[in-house]
């Protein structure tokens, strides 16, 4: 499943608005969805910040795996 695609599911899971999810990120709602359309790149610094927020894993927000569970910190 390609990235934006997952991550607007996300979003629209849990009833948020791009301009919400933009705020989070210090973008305004045009540059949030120029990300989901593909017309911008998702920074890493930003996928951290979505990773946190929504409590999922890098690898379930970019498609590698359907477990959304964050793999919990050995240190």
């Amino acid at each position: 499943m390609d990235y934006r695609i997952r991550m607007r599911n996300i979003r629209e899971d849990r009833d948020l608005t791009q301009a919400q999810v933009g705020k989070l990120l210090n973008k305004s709602q045009q540059g949030y969805n120029h990300i989901e359309a593909g017309r911008a790149e998702l920074k890493i610094e930003d996928l951290a910040i979505l990773c946190k927020y929504y409590n999922v894993s890098a690898d379930y927000m970019i498609g590698l795996t359907d477990d959304p569970k964050p793999a919990r910190s050995k240190m």
